[in-house]
């Protein structure tokens, strides 16, 4: 049976609730991919099949809670964001704790204030060797209430397995973001380490590899995703392809088989092995699973799309790309930002900025909009904004569901 956690009833959502609940007897093995289908009159929704919270996220926020309920009287601090949710972050803030550093790694708090009866949480994300060993040094145990995902750690260890084995891990992922700064920590211990952000990144380095880049250009690009140490020549004879859990996960796949097809062509078939690792088992389910009932969503059609989530959730922008190439998408944190139905506020990737666009909604009826969000949204969120649309447009969102499809 696959664990349950105690995760917060505020975070729930009645009717969701049971449309997941529903869509699991009927598929257990969670096998369908295709949108759920909630008709509220003059909107209609499509709703990702798999959205929300994932394993990773329910284990954060239960350690995050216990942690808070089993230390009363103390001093809890967060390492940063537990998860990438305002609402979470926000509300566990509210309760009294205290974040040591932002997302991107500068310190709001000094190690040096921490006494050894604090209580510090390691967010999912997990976090470096080197900050392990400052809360040591304080008399703080950075496991005892650490929430890593579950996921990351299997990352981690694959990378650790490549490196015992004398091959250079290679990292799809965001050079700044938490999760990738503590993978780098943990594999260049047993690894020379080199992260790329994107193809562009890895045809560079697949250049080099085939002598048409040359080593001033690789470091001069990618120096800073380089562990110390690293040489080119020497450590990019074998290599195995790892990646930030909340990645496209056809993106890793895209790139694990550039660097394949790269050393096919420089070794041959008969000496693959000895140059590349297949690591296709270190893709997080959860972010496989949303991308690809994402898809299924894009491909179901739709007149726009919404996508809730945290606008620095990694994951969540990833499912904005997916679903911004074949319709107009709204990437908004919750429901506050659908301002009446002639005008919203979301974020847009593109410009890192902040925009209202009016009109969002068509004038036709019934709209049909395709909704999903981040693995890190709370579906109350989710549903909150389904409601105000509904509402907003004379519509009456259902509190049971007679048909999820």
């Amino acid at each position: 049976m696959a664990r349950s956690f105690v995760v917060p009833s505020f975070y729930k959502a009645d009717t969701l609730t049971q449309l997941k609940a529903s869509r699991h007897a009927a598929d257990p093995k969670r096998k369908d991919t295709k949108p759920s289908f909630i008709d509220c009159g003059p909107v209609q929704f499509r709703l990702a099949r798999h959205f929300g919270f994932c394993f990773g996220v329910e284990n954060a926020i239960e350690i995050a809670y216990r942690a808070i309920s089993e230390n009363k009287g103390k001093r809890v601090f967060l390492l940063s964001e537990i998860i990438h949710n305002p609402e979470v972050n926000e509300d566990l803030l509210s309760r009294g704790v205290q974040f040591l550093m932002t997302p991107k790694g500068e310190q709001l708090i000094p190690f040096s204030d921490l006494a050894s009866d604090d209580i510090v949480v390691v967010p999912a994300f997990g976090t470096t060797l080197e900050i392990q060993k400052a809360l040591q040094e304080r008399g703080i145990d950075p496991y005892y209430f650490d929430s890593t995902c579950p996921f990351v750690q299997k990352v981690w260890k694959r990378a650790s397995e490549l490196g015992s084995q004398n091959f250079t891990v290679i990292v799809h992922g965001k050079r700044a973001h938490e999760e990738t700064r503590a993978t780098f920590s943990h594999s260049k211990e047993t690894a020379p380490t080199l992260v790329v952000l994107n193809r562009e990144e890895a045809e560079l380095v697949c250049g080099y590899m085939q002598g048409r880049v040359g080593e001033d250009e690789l470091r001069s690009r990618l120096g800073d995703g380089m562990s110390q140490g690293f040489q080119p020549a020497k450590d990019l004879k074998r290599i195995g392809v790892v990646n930030q859990t909340t990645m496209l996960a056809s993106e890793t796949l895209d790139i694990a088989l550039l660097f394949k097809e790269t050393m096919l062509s420089i070794y041959g078939a008969e000496n693959l092995s000895d140059h590349f690792a297949d690591t296709r088992d270190t893709l997080c389910y959860a972010t496989y699973e949303n991308q690809g009932a994402t898809i299924a969503l894009v491909e179901a059609g739709a007149d726009l799309a919404v996508v809730v989530g945290g606008y620095n959730s990694s994951n969540t922008s990833h499912l904005v790309e997916l679903t911004e190439e074949s319709m107009p998408t709204f990437y908004i944190r919750n429901a506050s930002e659908i301002i009446d139905a002639h005008s919203i506020r979301h974020f847009e990737m593109k410009s890192g900025e902040m925009r209202v666009s009016s009109p969002w909604l068509p004038e036709k009826r019934p709209i049909v909009v395709a909704i999903t969000a981040g693995a890190s949204c709370p579906d109350r969120i989710v549903e909150e904004v389904m409601i105000k649309t509904a509402e907003l447009l004379g519509g009456t969102f259902p509190k049971q569901l007679t048909s999820t499809t």
